[in-house]
């Protein structure tokens, strides 16, 4: 089985958080809903920039609400790499 970008983003964001990933959605936002620290924020965009070989910038980072936002801003960066 061949994992798309999103499921392998919400396997590592699940890591942080007590919902499964199959049950992660894109309106979710990550300290409401999923209950990310600001550590734990900051721990998982270190780990989605190993993964998925971005470099996110802070500014943008820290305009990230949502499951969604977070996964356009990775695509987004992927393709300007």
């Amino acid at each position: 089985m061949i994992m798309t970008k999103e499921m392998q983003f919400k396997m590592i964001a699940a890591q942080y958080c007590k919902v499964k990933p199959e049950e992660m959605e894109n309106s979710m936002r990550f300290r409401e809903d999923l209950g990310f620290s600001s550590l734990d924020f900051m721990a998982f965009l270190g780990e989605l920039e190993d993964t998925f070989d971005v470099e996110l910038e802070e500014e943008d980072a820290l305009q990230v609400l949502t499951v969604g936002e977070a996964l356009e801003l990775m695509e987004r960066l992927q393709q300007e790499a």
